[in-house]
């Protein structure tokens, strides 16, 4: 039926001809009429509805009662609740882990932070654990359950208390717009933020040959670069690869006090850099589309590889490593090489101070020097590598043991 709210707050009740209360603080219950579609006749409802406002806002609910005492009561609980600041109105308490997610996001984006990739990587580890619970379900208990499966999975505790971090956030702001009454208790896992694994040649060779081929240039350029893959790999476009003065740059968008920077396209990268280049190049051609990206998926930017990443370790039998750890690595490989650790914290944009005690520009003579002293460390990993899976068979008589 279509109902037809009166808005007078004198309004009578059509059963007991009572007046309405007038107090805008105190609210009112009243009985909507409708007209009768097939007689034309106002009619005056049997559901008890009332009116309330909260902060200044207006609220109308059905009480789902033919009872006028418990439509009072009912509208008192409606009063106490917003008096102590708990979320109220016919929406409150239907939310569910999606409406969360979704508040979340939103609020990243419309800000424009950075972080949205971290956040969506945790909404979607999250999602799949509660992806079909209401909000109202989510308790401490079933929290602990969640961090207990992560655990299993291998996730570190700095990994899982991104997760719950992002699910404390959503739900803090969906109490601000009164999508939930409560927040539950989210406790963080005590965590050692100095993780100290690396990527040994033969490990990170073992996962490149299980990833899908899009995937590949991006986890060699991670490798060498130790950039972080989310933000400063997968965001580069092709003009910023220079091939001129022989460097990938990253410009600095000037959030959280980012610096551009350069990383010299020592041998390796160059060759991955320009096979990605051509294979673009060669999709542009025959399909007419311009893509802008320097990494991609048939043309396509590359949104969440974590899937194909998590599969690739799996078959490659590589456990607990994580994309950051390529980040430490490059450090490694880099200072292995002879590179000065202030030339290597700046072209792989480490800002920890407890490692590196400076930050500043490098000018473009170490640069070319890094890159040569890269390049030198990289064919001799490489082939140190190549002879250690020669078979005895093959192995030249003359290579000494």
């Amino acid at each position: 039926m279509t109902v037809g709210v009166h808005h007078e707050i004198c309004l009578e009740s059509a059963q007991n001809k009572l007046p309405m209360k007038k107090t805008r603080g105190d609210g009112l219950v009243y009985q909507p009429t409708y007209i009768d579609k097939r007689t034309g006749e106002r009619k005056t409802a049997s559901t008890w509805w009332v009116q309330y406002f909260v902060k200044g806002a207006r609220f109308r609910e059905s009480t789902n009662s033919r009872s006028r005492p418990e439509a009072e009561d009912f509208l008192q609980q409606r009063l106490k609740a917003g008096a102590q600041g708990t979320p109220v109105g016919p929406k409150a308490g239907k939310a569910t882990f999606e409406d969360l997610a979704t508040t979340l996001l939103d609020n990243y984006r419309a800000k424009g932070r950075r972080s949205v990739g971290r956040v969506e990587d945790a909404i979607g580890h999250l999602r799949g654990f509660f992806e079909v619970t209401h909000a109202s379900e989510i308790n401490a208990d079933l929290i602990a359950r969640y961090v207990s499966s992560r655990q299993q999975e291998g996730a570190a505790a700095a990994t899982i208390n991104r997760e719950l971090g992002a699910l404390r956030r959503a739900f803090r702001l969906a109490q601000s717009a009164g999508k939930v009454a409560f927040r539950p208790e989210i406790l963080m896992l005590p965590e050692d933020n100095r993780r100290e694994d690396f990527f040994e040649a033969a490990e990170y060779q073992a996962v490149l040959d299980n990833l899908p081929e899009y995937l590949r240039p991006v986890i060699q350029t991670a490798y060498i670069t130790g950039w972080r893959i989310n933000s400063e790999i997968l965001t580069r476009e092709k003009r910023h690869v220079d091939l001129d003065s022989g460097c990938l740059r990253f410009e600095s968008d000037g959030a959280n006090d980012e610096k551009g920077r350069s990383f010299p396209l020592a041998t390796e990268l160059r060759k991955v850099l320009l096979r990605q280049l051509e294979k673009t190049a060669e999709i542009e051609q025959n399909t007419g589309r311009v893509i802008p990206w320097l990494f991609h998926r048939e043309g396509k930017p590359i949104k969440d590889f974590r899937k194909a990443w998590t599969a690739a370790c799996q078959r490659a039998g590589v456990v607990g490593k994580v994309p950051d750890d390529f980040r430490r690595t490059a450090v490694r490989n880099l200072e292995r090489a002879g590179v000065s650790r202030f030339a290597a914290m700046m072209m792989v944009g480490h800002r920890s101070e407890s490692i590196y005690h400076s930050i500043a520009l490098i000018d473009e003579v170490e640069l070319d020097e890094s890159a040569a002293k890269l390049t030198a460390f990289h064919r001799l990993e490489r082939n140190n590598e190549a002879r250690r899976v020669r078979s005895p068979a093959e192995r030249n008589p003359h290579d000494k043991e």
